[in-house]
């Protein structure tokens, strides 16, 4: 369906496309709050599953549009480099025992075999953000995530080892929620420099379970 965050919104996006598992109805919503509130950990793998499938999808479609852009394209497949999950706060983490998004990017890393790396942290509490305006989430994501100092040395050397510079890098952001858009742009904005800091054209991609 078409996104109205991408249509409204002036500035270019610093990711490529979205791709979400599921609508985020009641149902999922009750889902969602069993796993994350309530701490029901039975629902991880389910939803990690679900989010692997939309993976799949993310793949076929990148793939087709690799292929109709040049016919030299050909030879040329689309797989994600590497899984980052959108960070969580420390009074959250300690709040929940857990990041929910790096559970899901778990899963997919598992069953796809493309690693994760935290390479993001989130520098204060926003808040929840299911309260909050559009407008309010869009001021609050500002300057709300930087890199992530412990992972630097690991990215860089893993850049070196697996990463061609004759072509992008491929990163796909993983979270749990897709509302607005502003947490994704946020975290795909440090990325992006990231990777240019190394000589790399990075690709950015996100992948929810669901979208609002």
């Amino acid at each position: 369906m078409g996104c109205p965050d991408c249509t409204r919104n002036s500035e270019p996006s610093p990711i490529v496309c979205n791709r979400s598992a599921v609508a985020y109805t009641s149902v999922m919503r009750e889902w969602l709050g069993q796993y994350k509130y309530r701490g029901n950990e039975r629902y991880a793998l389910l939803l990690g599953l679900m989010l692997d499938s939309a993976y799949l999808t993310l793949k076929k479609e990148n793939q087709s549009a690799i292929l109709s852009r040049k016919p030299s394209n050909i030879h040329r497949s689309w797989s994600a480099d590497l899984l980052v999950p959108v960070p969580v706060s420390d009074s959250r983490l300690m709040e929940r025992g857990f990041n929910q998004a790096e559970r899901l990017a778990d899963v997919l890393s598992r069953r796809r075999k493309v690693p994760q790396l935290p390479l993001l942290i989130r520098t204060h509490h926003t808040g929840k953000q299911s309260f909050k305006s559009r407008a309010e989430r869009l001021a609050d994501m500002k300057h709300a995530f930087s890199e992530n100092p412990a992972v630097t040395t690991q990215f860089a050397n893993w850049l070196k080892r697996k990463v061609p510079l004759n072509r992008p890098l491929q990163i796909v952001i993983i979270d749990d929620i897709y509302t607005t858009g502003s947490t994704i742009r946020a975290c795909a904005a440090i990325i992006q420099q990231m990777g240019s800091d190394y000589g790399y054209r990075v690709e950015v991609y996100s992948l929810t379970w669901a979208r609002s």
